[in-house]
């Protein structure tokens, strides 16, 4: 055999194995963390602008303020919708997410004060996204059917969450410039009107402007009037009456005269009963004996011999 084909054999051989790529182990993973961290983070469309009020212009848009709408109302119908089968929760909710501390409803026979809910988030976001688009609205001064519609839906979604901040200013544009430029139904101004004058008489106590206003709008509604009476009477059980007949958006600006009626009803008490039976107490508070505790009420709670429950308010003195 001829040598010199003998080494280009073997020549050809090496240089093989030298080309050969080496493979990976067959359980060796190769990690993708790198480039997971380099994924852009989720887009938040209600966080997209910022507030008018701080500058920011893009929502002065015709466009983008009606598009930022639609996105608020979307995000807002899928909130009330994944509460659809519990809607004790989603009032809890709209309670949590005012400013101040929520007050409960007078149940039927209270037993106890409810634990305080967490605010959503979720709902925070649209309480923010809708100052926004208010801001920019007011910003362009837009007086047409869209603004109408878009401070009517700010309105009652404000009122549901107790936030005078934002149901306050959308009802005075809405009953004011925008009314005189795209007028209200006679069902919606009845409607808003009535909010007006709740919000007057129950927010601001200034039982005068109510009655001026219902006088001067020509208003007449028995509910809201029985309201506004109750409250000039101190008449606790008249307004508790009517909690109970009113609904969620009225009953969201009645609920700012509660603690101040509850306030007075405990003076009444303390002043008149050496004692009264806990369940009357609370129905007439529409506070839970618990919550009575935490808010200061330094009564005492006395077990009765058939198992009821009545409350100390003071002890006969003896001579």
């Amino acid at each position: 055999m001829n040598p010199r084909f003998s080494n280009d054999r073997h020549v050809s051989s090496s240089s093989t194995q030298r080309k050969t790529p080496q493979q990976h182990p067959a359980n060796r993973r190769v990690t993708t963390g790198g480039w997971g961290r380099l994924r852009s983070p989720t887009h938040e469309p209600l966080e997209a602008y910022g507030l008018p009020s701080k500058g920011e212009t893009r929502l002065n848009d015709p466009k983008a303020q009606e598009a930022y709408y639609n996105k608020i109302v979307e995000r807002y119908m899928k909130f009330c919708a994944s509460h659809a089968s519990a809607p004790e929760t989603l009032a809890d909710q709209f309670a949590a997410i005012s400013l101040t501390p929520p007050t409960h409803q007078p149940p039927p026979s209270p037993s106890a004060t409810p634990s305080p809910t967490t605010p959503s988030p979720e709902l925070q976001t649209i309480l923010h996204a809708m100052r926004k688009l208010r801001e920019s609205l007011t910003a362009t001064n837009r007086l047409d059917p869209f603004a109408q519609r878009a401070y009517v839906f700010i309105t009652r979604a404000a009122l549901l969450c107790k936030s005078y901040e934002s149901y306050h200013p959308a009802l005075q544009r809405l009953l004011g410039p925008i009314h005189a430029h795209v007028p209200l139904s006679d069902v919606e101004l009845h409607e808003f009107v009535g909010y007006e004058i709740l919000d007057l008489a129950c927010r601001q106590g200034d039982y005068a402007a109510a009655h001026a206003l219902r006088v001067r709008a020509g208003y007449a509604d028995r509910r809201v009037e029985g309201v506004v009476r109750a409250l000039v009477r101190d008449d606790w059980v008249g307004f508790w009456r009517l909690w109970r007949a009113v609904d969620g958006y009225q009953r969201g600006v009645m609920e700012w005269a509660v603690e101040g009626l509850r306030v007075h009803v405990l003076k009444c008490f303390a002043r008149t009963y050496f004692e009264v039976e806990k369940e009357y107490l609370e129905r007439v508070t529409g506070e839970g004996w618990e919550g009575l505790v935490k808010r200061g009420v330094g009564w005492e709670l006395v077990k009765m011999e058939n198992g009821r429950e009545k409350i100390v308010i003071r002890r006969v003195k003896k001579k």
